[in-house]
């Protein structure tokens, strides 16, 4: 599945099963940083405030930012853990942290989904992790990156950053394109047996930005 969006224009450039229903995985963390980076603009919430590491968070499998439990972490270094090192921990832990638990979390990920115009989308968790009803297209998909980019200009600059050393752990950005493909600035890479590999890609050159989602590649290259 692909689409090629123009950000100006909002002109679909190129598509293919653009609207065809396929887990988001790690793509599901765009998401999950809109309605973090709605906070950090609308309420009083802060990057300096913290978070407390639930044993939930803790225990999450996949790729992690190594959390420790009961630790008190910055939101700027969730932000960090989720955008750059895709962790599910930060992920989970920044969900609870906001909404009380990840399932009322997910009920504001659906809100603003709707609000966004993504039809074809429904959020149960905050990090992508596969369940049959946790589902997106990559035109809703391009739809988020966009609205992100457009709404929080200033905190889209994390989608930017090459790497993060948390616990003296240094894990590079997970998005290649940052260094192989000039005017790159964002946005995140996904990755579930079920569906293969994908990523929701921008840059921008003369100018011009172009966004392109792709899911269910056979490898990450």
């Amino acid at each position: 599945q692909a689409i090629v969006i123009d950000f100006a224009t909002n002109e679909v450039l190129f598509e293919k099963n653009a609207d065809q229903i396929v887990p988001p995985a790690s793509m599901t963390k765009i998401m999950t940083s809109y309605v973090v980076f709605d906070s950090l603009k609308n309420t009083d919430l802060s990057i300096a405030d913290t978070c407390i590491i639930t044993p939930k968070a803790y225990r999450m499998g996949g790729s992690r930012t190594f959390l420790e439990i009961d630790e008190q972490v910055s939101i700027n270094d969730l932000l960090r853990g989720i955008i750059i090192q895709s962790g599910n921990d930060a992920s989970i832990a920044i969900a609870e942290c906001l909404a009380g638990t990840e399932e009322d979390f997910a009920i504001l990920m659906n809100a603003y989904a709707k609000k966004l115009g993504m039809k074809n989308t429904n959020f149960l968790n905050a990090s992508g992790w596969p369940d049959d009803n946790h589902y997106s297209t990559v035109r809703d998909l391009a739809i988020l990156s966009n609205s992100l980019i457009r709404d929080f200009p200033n905190l889209y600059t994390y989608f930017n950053e090459k790497e993060f050393t948390y616990n003296n752990i240094k894990q590079p950005n997970r998005n290649k394109l940052l260094s192989k493909v000039v005017g790159a600035d964002g946005l995140k890479t996904g990755y579930v047996k079920s569906s293969g590999f994908g990523i929701a890609g921008s840059a921008i050159r003369n100018e011009r930005r172009i966004t392109v989602v792709i899911n269910g590649t056979n490898s990450s290259r």
